[in-house]
């Protein structure tokens, strides 16, 4: 048994001084007061919370591939991983991993490898050996050549919480800017002006090929896993209506004011990124994270590239609307309820007793402690 006193508790609608009975791997008590029982851990005030829930991140591609085209043991690579999110205050992760591959053009990068790695998470899940709770999220590429070959090697034993529908056509969604994409990929890939232009006409050819086809099998799969299902960069008002009809119930990183407030009117949640709300701004240009608070179009927020950014970003929306718990739901309540986790995501009697420990420091938080199924892990 575990008490965590003196505690600026979180709870799903406010903040109180208490303290925390953890047992069995579940929250047993929450006590109102600043009172440190014998043998409890004091917590001086800080802010105790119901642990990290992230929905989407690429920081296991930076683990696998730390540089260009250096190639990373993946067990390590996913215990890095694992150990890093844990560290940060993540105790729920929905691993992004690429499916959908393009196998007549080596100097795309999008070579197969999701199948394995997910295969050797579950194994490493099995023996014990993460310490935060994992599961997988699919990034269904449409602009590829082998997307129904690769779903078809999953089911539903594997765990995967999430299928996103991903169309990185440039020209439109996250990319309508091509000269955002030319910076992005010939920075990243080291691509000359020549081999940019044959990857921009081969991805709009691949789209015209295979688009259709690929959104419609990448919905089915994902119904097959029994996955909830996400719309990508949505920008306009009809991509969002399309998005809907498809069955999608959270929209990541729109692209759009437009597109975000056709979500609210659809009844789709709005995810958007951490990097986002820390840096001011979109890395690609589109529409800020921050705008979309104020405006009341912000409901979860994903560290998408920085696993950090996710603890920051929840406490400066904390401030931004006067609403602490409000922010902190952003990354715990939020994100259970989009994935369908109603047993974490909150501090109450019978919840998972997931949790991290925060000192504000300034704008940021210093973390504390991790404690995931009552086990202290970081």
């Amino acid at each position: 048994m575990t008490i965590l006193a003196n505690a600026t508790l979180v709870l799903p609608d406010e903040t109180l001084r208490g303290s925390l009975r953890l047992d069995g791997g579940r929250i047993a008590a929450i006590d109102q007061g600043s009172s440190v029982p014998l043998g409890a851990e004091d917590c001086e005030g800080d802010l105790v919370m119901p642990g990290l829930i992230e929905l989407h991140t690429d920081n296991l591609e930076r683990h696998l591939q730390p540089r260009p085209k250096v190639d990373w043991p993946h067990q390590a690579a996913i215990l890095a991983h694992d150990a890093e999110l844990a560290g940060v205050g993540i105790t729920t992760v929905f691993d992004a991993l690429r499916v959908g591959s393009v196998v007549s053009n080596n100097k795309t990068g999008y070579s197969e490898y999701a199948r394995a790695v997910a295969s050797e998470i579950l194994d490493l899940r099995r023996q014990g050996a993460l310490r935060v709770s994992h599961f997988l999220h699919l990034r269904a590429e449409v602009c590829s050549e082998t997307l129904v070959e690769e779903m078809a090697k999953f089911g539903p034993e594997d765990r995967i919480g999430i299928v996103s529908l991903m169309d990185h056509t440039p020209g439109q969604r996250q990319f309508r800017d091509i000269s955002k994409l030319r910076d992005y990929v010939m920075g990243k890939r080291g691509m000359s002006e020549e081999d940019f232009a044959a990857h921009v006409a081969g991805q709009q050819a691949l789209r015209a090929r295979f688009g259709d086809l690929h959104e419609k099998a990448a919905v089915s799969e994902g119904r097959r896993y029994g996955a909830v299902l996400a719309s990508h960069d949505d920008t306009t008002a009809e991509q969002v209506a399309v998005s809907k009809a498809l069955g999608v119930s959270f929209a990541e990183f729109p692209t759009t004011v437009e597109a975000a407030r056709a979500c609210r009117a659809e009844g789709v949640q709005v995810m958007m990124g951490a990097p986002n709300v820390i840096r001011g701004g979109s890395h690609s240009g589109n529409v800020s994270a921050e705008e979309l608070a104020r405006l009341d179009l912000l409901d979860i927020l994903s560290s998408d590239y920085v696993p950090s950014s996710l603890l920051t970003a929840a406490l400066h929306l904390g401030d931004l609307w006067g609403d602490m718990a409000r922010g902190i739901a952003t990354v715990t309540r939020a994100p259970a309820e989009a994935t369908g986790l109603h047993d974490r995501g909150r501090l109450e009697i019978g919840a998972r007793a997931d949790l991290v420990r925060v000192r504000r420091i300034g704008r940021s938080g210093g973390l504390r402690g991790t404690w995931v199924q009552g086990k202290r892990v970081g």
